[in-house]
C-alpha cells in the first residue's frame, strides 16, 4: 500500500498565539473565526510568526517511507 499525503488543517504561531486554518478554496493560511464570525487569536501584527514544525505532524500515513 502506498502511503497517503495528508497536509495540516490548522496551525498556532508558539510566540503570540495566533490561529490560522487552510481555506481550500482560495489556496491559503487564513486568520481562523468562530462559528458567530468572530475571530480567533489575532496575535501580534509586529509577530515574526513561529510555527509549531517540530516534527509531531506526520505527513504521510498508511506505511512507511522506503529510502
Amino acid at each position: 500500500m502506498a502511503p497517503t499525503l495528508r497536509t495540516p488543517t490548522e496551525r498556532t504561531c508558539e510566540r503570540c498565539g495566533r490561529i490560522e486554518v487552510w481555506e481550500e478554496e482560495a489556496g491559503t493560511w487564513r486568520l481562523a473565526v468562530d462559528e458567530s464570525g468572530t475571530p480567533q487569536t489575532v496575535g501580534s501584527p509586529y509577530c515574526i510568526h513561529e510555527w509549531d514544525i517540530n516534527g509531531t505532524f506526520v505527513p504521510f500515513e498508511g506505511g512507511a517511507l522506503e529510502a
